[in-house]
């Protein structure tokens, strides 16, 4: 799933980038809203983040050029300026939602996550997507886990690894294997920073994480979903 951020502050924008890259979104940047405009038309991002105040064209014009052609892309304004106002013009314009500045990482991440949600409902709305890992029902589309009445929210690249490890269940599942289906063949975390994610999830989703059953460590090789 891609993310345009469009953001002139570089401090922001690159805080952004970072963060939601770790949650498992492709990031596309902008710097302003010419550039922009420019790559939303090359790349068509599944959503958009526009900051208002920008140099060459500000928000509003690209999400009134965006929705000439485009009404479901979703797109959240972040901008200092807090005027009721401000706020009515953007949805007036077609913005899904208003993120004020100063922001924090956790109240982002949480919009985007249900940006994200909506998103592949729409592009996956199949029960071939749902898929059994053990006892838990894991639903891509609504990016969760269920236990019977328990929900347990995932990230993106969550889901990936489980996705990843069902498709070859009973089999040794290599780091290079999940490095490929969870961070894309271009990109190349550390060995340390897979078993972080491995051990994040395990305490989401496992009974005992200290002695897990889904995600089994096979030392020296990888991990394996037993079924």
């Amino acid at each position: 799933m891609k993310i345009l951020i469009a953001e002139d502050d570089v401090h922001i924008r690159n805080g952004l980038s970072d963060m939601l890259s770790r949650e498992g979104y492709s990031i596309i940047t902008a710097e302003n809203g010419k550039v922009a405009l420019m790559k939303y038309q090359q790349e068509q991002p599944d959503f958009i983040i526009l900051d208002i105040m920008m140099p060459e064209l500000d928000g509003y014009s690209v999400c009134k050029e965006i929705r000439k052609s485009d009404d479901h892309t979703p797109i959240v304004f972040l901008s200092a300026k807090g005027e009721e106002i401000d706020k009515v013009l953007g949805l007036e314009l077609g913005a899904d939602d208003y993120i004020n500045k100063p922001f924090g990482i956790h109240e982002v991440r949480a919009r985007i996550k249900t940006i994200a949600r909506r998103c592949l409902k729409a592009k996956q709305n199949s029960p071939d997507q749902m898929f059994q890992f053990g006892d838990l029902q894991v639903s891509p589309a609504e990016l969760c886990a269920k236990r019977g009445q328990q929900i347990i929210e995932l990230s993106l690249r969550e889901i990936k690894i489980l996705m990843c490890l069902w498709q070859h269940k009973n089999q040794v599942v290599t780091r290079d294997m999940l490095f490929d289906c969870a961070w894309g063949y271009d990109h190349f975390p550390n060995s340390r920073t897979l078993d972080q994610h491995v051990s994040k999830l395990r305490k989401l989703i496992e009974l005992d994480p200290v002695t897990p059953i889904l995600i089994k460590t096979i030392h020296g090789a990888g991990y394996r979903y037993q079924e």
